[in-house]
């Protein structure tokens, strides 16, 4: 299996620089990654960078804690877009869902509606740390309904981050349109199999490049 093709590169470093966005650009294309994942101040740059290399360029909105405003969000996003943006991960109102308001799904639907203006794709992290099993299925068909992409673990800033076990709930809950992709605290090689064999189909992960070296020592 190509790891390397599942992974989205990332780095959300609040203390990150120009030559770290600059060296994530430079490791997806060494190390052939699918995307890389950058904080929205930086998605300009990354653009200018990746070029026409095939390397989606993927930002966040609402990040980290998803209770913005829907119309904060859906101008991160109109402003990631016009910036260059590939692919946008977006914290959903986890404080709404758990109050049982129907905005929750309404605000995923309008932000799906925008990617899909601009034929680009949403993600949306649902945060399953603070999800029992039975909420994690009530998340995933809510934002299959309203029109995501992907459905995404974690922020990794939760008290925990993907695992395998949420993922097949993830997996099994999900239709075969929408993907998972698994996010948070996946250092090694090993943990990065784990989300892939219960159902991710993209790992977030700012330890890819280790995990690459393992699964090609001669790389």
């Amino acid at each position: 299996m190509n790891l390397a093709s599942c992974i989205e590169h990332t780095n959300l470093s609040p203390t990150l620089t120009i030559r770290d966005i600059d060296q994530l650009v430079d490791d997806a294309r060494q190390f052939g990654f699918v995307g890389i994942c950058v904080p929205p101040f930086w998605v300009k740059r990354a653009r200018r960078e990746i070029g026409k290399d095939n390397i989606l360029l993927v930002t966040v909105a609402g990040f980290p804690l998803g209770y913005n405003m829907t119309e904060t969000k859906v101008d991160e996003m109109q402003r990631a877009i016009d910036n260059g943006a590939d692919e946008i991960d977006l914290v959903w109102n986890i404080s709404s869902f758990k109050t049982g308001l129907p905005w929750t799904k309404i605000e995923v639907a309008k932000c799906s509606h925008l990617a899909h203006a601009h034929q680009k794709l949403l993600k949306v992290i649902v945060e399953t740390a603070y999800l029992s099993d039975e909420e994690l299925e009530r998340a995933c068909k809510l934002c299959a309904d309203a029109g995501a992409d992907f459905v995404k673990t974690s922020t990794g800033f939760a008290p925990r981050g993907a695992v395998a076990e949420h993922i097949t709930i993830m997996k099994k809950v999900l239709p075969p349109t929408v993907g998972i992709k698994a996010s948070g605290g996946i250092k090694t090689r090993e943990q990065a199999l784990a989300m892939i064999n219960a159902g991710a189909t993209r790992v977030g992960t700012s330890s890819g490049i280790t995990i690459v070296q393992t699964n090609n020592p001669n790389q």
